[in-house]
């Protein structure tokens, strides 16, 4: 249980193995201006030898409230997002929405049978319509299935995953076409982009890339159930995992977590071990338990369940329904004829995607995000999305480039940034045209997202009003490599409507803390918000 409880806290972290920053600890604040009560919190023994570092601003006049450590160079995790999230919302607008285009390649004869393929250009939609909720809107669960692995546990949407791939496939055979010679995934919109040593992001995506298995314990001494979703001959899952007697050890484990076999014949992956009877699922406090394989190969997996799903349709495919996505049959890039066109599929938009990637801090989205940003200014590549971002934070928007330092689009890495540095792009984006997106997508403090827990501050009724008022991202970086687990950064960035009537705009940050339980963790996370809290209640 020591194990797997260790693997919570890790989950619950982005592990980095390197350490960015300036020595000191709170004797060393650019200023005396902190409110006895925040003090009071910053001088808890959990953070000795912490570096704490908060800045508040007036949202309306600017005046600067509270300053302290505004040079420092703060590790800022997931905090990054509201750049990556904000840039590309001023680009393409709240309101865009991805298209999805199939197109035949070859002739189609008599009695619809198409002499040749169909190919599905990915448009980088990032849920394909598979948390397309029957009212139009997004399902997002406060404990998402991407961290399910590391959290221990998640909380699954409602929402066929297919939902859109089997719209397609509808729709090709409503087109009147009965058969085809193979299926192709165009996946060149952008060059792929290596995800945290896991594996490569592409612009397609089935169930944000998982395959969800569905776990409750049976009988002592008989396997476990064990469901999963999507079901497709792309992976095949064997289950090994035995239900045993009350009080043994949990010892569940995923061989391999990353099937790297997807596109071949036969692929499978195993879930193995001891589900005690008694066990307790993290999180949620009951069953189901969620984990989850990675759909290592995106291009391959989304061939197989289209092809699957035209087949449930209706539409004859002749090649293998399980193989190496063949992008050798692809016709030169933007070369499609609108006399070619089968149909398409058109996503949430884009404002949509951006709450699920601040609510739940989806590190894929973000990264897709940014990008999909390097699109919109004539690149395709990470590398260089970055250094054009770079570039416009600098000299568009004044934001010194000696202040942060970004790595990809989530906030991996040695991700770092001055508080000041946060405070103005989330100033500056309060007069951009992706402002209100923004703001709806952001976690609201013991509401939802990864703020939804955030709740020790209401047992004091003088702060129980900032409940809904306060809307922030977290950020969380650590480092496991010594064998100690130091917590490197918490942030917390965003606004604050006061009960005084101002909105302010804030980020706080404590870097350089040992941790020594999950309980600890948490902490950190509730002081963080009742700071924000009496911020609320005081300025």
């Amino acid at each position: 249980m020591k194990m797997k409880y260790r693997k919570f806290v890790l989950g619950i972290l982005i592990l980095v193995v390197a350490s960015f920053g300036l020595a000191g600890g709170c004797s060393n604040n650019s200023n005396n201006n902190i409110p006895p009560e925040i003090r009071a919190i910053f001088d808890k023994p959990l953070y000795d030898g912490g570096i704490w570092g908060l800045r508040v601003t007036d949202l309306e006049t600017g005046k600067v409230l509270i300053n302290l450590k505004p040079d420092y160079h703060f590790f800022i995790g997931s905090v990054r997002k509201v750049f990556s999230v904000g840039e590309l919302l001023n680009e393409i607008g709240a309101g865009h929405e991805f298209v999805t285009p199939v197109y035949t390649q070859g002739d189609v004869g008599e009695g619809g049978v198409l002499d040749g393929d169909l190919i599905l250009v990915a448009s980088g939609d990032l849920t394909m319509g598979g948390r397309t909720l029957p009212n139009g809107q997004i399902a997002i669960s406060d404990f998402d299935h991407n961290e399910a692995d590391s959290l221990g546990n998640a909380e699954l949407t409602s929402p066929n995953p297919l939902q859109g791939y089997i719209a397609l496939a509808q729709q090709v055979a409503d087109a009147g076409i009965t058969q085809v010679d193979d299926v192709v995934i165009d996946d060149r919109l952008f060059v792929p982009y290596e995800f945290r040593e896991e594996f490569d992001i592409r612009p397609i995506f089935v169930n944000d890339d998982c395959v969800d298995l569905i776990i409750n314990p049976t009988t002592p001494g008989m396997p476990a159930s064990v469901d999963w979703r999507p079901m497709s001959a792309a992976l095949g899952v064997d289950n090994e995992l035995e239900t045993s007697a009350a009080g043994t050890d949990y010892t569940l484990e995923l061989d391999p977590e990353l099937p790297q076999c997807i596109g071949t014949p036969g692929c499978t992956a195993a879930i193995t071990g001891d589900l005690p009877v008694d066990f307790i699922p993290p999180l949620t406090n009951s069953f189901p338990l969620i984990q989850t394989f990675r759909i290592v190969e995106p291009q391959n997996y989304a061939r197989t369940v289209f092809i699957e799903a035209l087949e449930d349709a209706g539409v004859t495919v002749l090649a293998d329904t399980v193989a190496e996505n063949p992008v050798g049959k692809l016709p030169p890039r933007d070369s499609y004829s609108e006399q070619d066109l089968v149909t398409t599929l058109v996503s949430l938009p884009y404002g949509d995607y951006a709450k699920l990637i601040l609510k739940v801090s989806y590190n894929i989205g973000a990264d897709t995000s940014l990008i999909l940003y390097g699109l919109t200014q004539g690149v395709d590549n990470m590398d260089d999305a970055l250094a054009i971002e770079r570039d416009q934070l600098i000299n568009i928007h004044g934001i010194p480039g000696d202040k942060f330092l970004f790595f990809d689009g989530s906030g991996g890495g040695n991700t770092f940034a001055t508080n000041p540095a946060v405070t103005k792009w989330l100033t500056i984006m309060t007069e951009s045209s992706g402002f209100d997106a923004l703001f709806d997508g952001l976690p609201i403090l013991a509401v939802d997202g990864s703020l939804a827990f955030v709740t020790d501050f209401q047992s004091d009724p003088t702060l129980a009003g900032a409940t809904g008022q306060v809307r922030a991202k977290t950020g969380t970086y650590a480092d496991g490599s010594t064998g100690e687990l130091i917590l490197k950064g918490q942030a917390l960035g965003g606004y604050i409507d006061a009960k005084s009537g101002r909105r302010l705009v804030f980020e706080m940050a404590i870097n350089e803390i040992p941790i020594a339980s999950i309980e600890e963790l948490l902490q950190v996370f509730q002081d963080q918000g009742t700071i924000s809290a009496i911020l609320w209640r005081d300025y």
